[in-house]
C-alpha cells in the first residue's frame, strides 16, 4: 500500500500538468498579450494605419510583409529542427509549433529567455533540458549574425552618414568610433567560441554546478563546423528577411529613404536591441523611441517611423506569440502512463 500511494500521487500530478497546465498558460499569456497592447499608445495609431494600408495602394506590399514573417519564421522552425535532430527526429510541423510557443512564453521575459522551454516542451521528457542547451547554439548564431551585420552598418553611418548636420544625441564620432572597436574585439572572440564549442563545455565544465550535469552539454561538443555554418546561413536569412520587411514597411507608411541608409540603420537598431536587455512586453515603446533617434536623422515623417517599428512589432512577434498560446492549449507534458 506504501508503494501504490506515491504512484498514484505521481500519477494524478501528471494527469494535472498533462490537462491543465496547457489552458493555464494560454490564459494567462492571453491576459498578457492584451493588457500589454492596451498600455501601448502607438499600438493604436500604427493598427489604424495598417488597416487604412489593407484598403489602399498598400494592399500587396503589407500582405508581403505578413506573408515574409511566416517565411521567416519558417527558416526559424528549420534550423529548430535541424538543432535537436542529434537527439530527437521532429516534423517541421511540430517544429513550427515548437518556435511559436516558444516565442509565447519568452513573451514576458527579459530577452526572451523563456523560448527555448517552450520550445523545449515539444520535445520528449528526457531530451527537454538537451533541447534547451542547443537552442542557445541558434541563440548564438543569431547574435553573430546581428552584431556582424551592426559593426559593418556602424561603420557605414560614420563614414556616409554622420556629420556636422546628421549627429546621435549623446553619441559623438569618437564614442561611434569606441563602440565599433570594442564590438569588433568582442564578436572576435564570440565567434571562435562559436565555431569551437568544446572550449565552451570545458570552460562550463569548471563550474561545480553545471559539471553535475555535464551530460545535459556534452552535445554541444558535437556540432562540426559544417553544422554551425549551416546554422549561420539560416540566421543570416531570418536576418536578411527583417531588413527587408522594414524597408517595405517603410514604403507603405511613406518614410521615403535610400535603402542603403535604411538598411544601414536597420541593423544598428538591431544591434542596440541585442546589446541592451529589454521585456518584449516594455520593448514597443523602446523600438519606438530609438527608431526615431536612428531614423529621424534621414526623416522627418516621425509618424511613418513609429508606425512601421510598431507594425513589425505586431505582425513579427504579436501574432506568432498568440499563435503560440493556442498551440499550448494542446500541449501534453507526459505522453506514457
Amino acid at each position: 500500500m506504501q508503494c501504490i500511494k506515491p504512484y498514484l500521487l505521481n500519477k494524478k500530478l501528471k494527469i494535472f500538468l498533462n490537462y491543465f497546465v496547457g489552458p493555464i498558460l494560454f490564459v494567462w499569456l492571453s491576459y498578457s498579450i492584451y493588457r500589454q497592447i492596451q498600455k501601448q499608445g502607438e499600438v493604436q495609431q500604427s493598427w489604424d494605419l495598417i488597416k487604412a494600408a489593407f484598403s489602399g495602394q498598400q494592399f500587396n506590399k503589407l500582405l508581403t510583409v505578413i506573408g515574409l514573417m511566416f517565411v521567416n519564421w519558417g527558416i526559424e522552425a528549420k534550423k529548430w529542427q535541424f538543432l535537436v535532430s542529434s537527439i530527437q527526429d521532429i516534423s517541421f510541423i511540430r517544429s513550427f509549433r515548437a518556435v511559436f510557443s516558444g516565442q509565447a512564453l519568452g513573451f514576458s521575459t527579459i530577452n526572451g529567455l523563456g523560448e527555448p522551454a517552450g520550445r523545449s516542451i515539444y520535445l520528449d521528457e528526457g531530451n527537454r533540458l538537451r533541447g534547451v542547451v542547443l537552442s542557445f547554439v541558434g541563440s548564438m548564431s543569431q547574435i553573430v549574425v546581428t552584431f556582424v551585420m551592426g559593426i559593418l552598418a556602424l561603420v557605414y553611418m560614420r563614414l556616409y552618414i554622420l556629420d556636422n548636420t546628421h549627429q546621435l544625441k549623446g553619441l559623438s564620432v569618437f564614442w561611434v568610433d569606441s563602440l565599433i572597436y570594442s564590438i569588433t574585439a568582442g564578436i572576435i572572440v564570440f565567434i571562435l567560441l562559436y565555431f569551437r564549442l568544446s572550449w565552451l563545455v570545458q570552460l562550463l565544465e569548471k563550474i561545480p554546478l553545471i559539471a553535475r550535469y555535464k551530460f545535459f552539454i556534452q552535445k554541444l561538443e558535437d556540432f562540426h563546423w559544417k553544422e554551425l555554418t549551416k546554422v549561420l546561413i539560416f540566421s543570416v536569412c531570418r536576418y536578411v528577411i527583417y531588413v527587408i520587411q522594414y524597408i517595405i514597411l517603410f514604403q507603405v507608411f511613406d518614410v521615403n529613404l535610400y535603402w542603403m541608409d535604411t538598411a544601414a540603420m536597420i541593423c544598428v537598431m538591431f544591434l542596440v536591441l541585442s546589446i541592451i536587455p529589454s521585456i518584449t512586453l516594455v520593448e514597443l515603446g523602446f523600438r519606438g523611441k530609438l527608431s526615431v533617434e536612428l531614423f529621424g536623422l534621414l526623416s522627418s515623417n516621425t509618424v511613418g517611423i513609429v508606425a512601421t517599428a510598431a507594425g513589425i512589432w505586431i505582425i513579427n512577434i504579436i501574432i506568432p506569440a498568440i499563435a503560440g498560446s493556442l498551440f499550448l492549449l494542446g500541449i501534453r507534458l507526459f505522453r506514457n502512463k
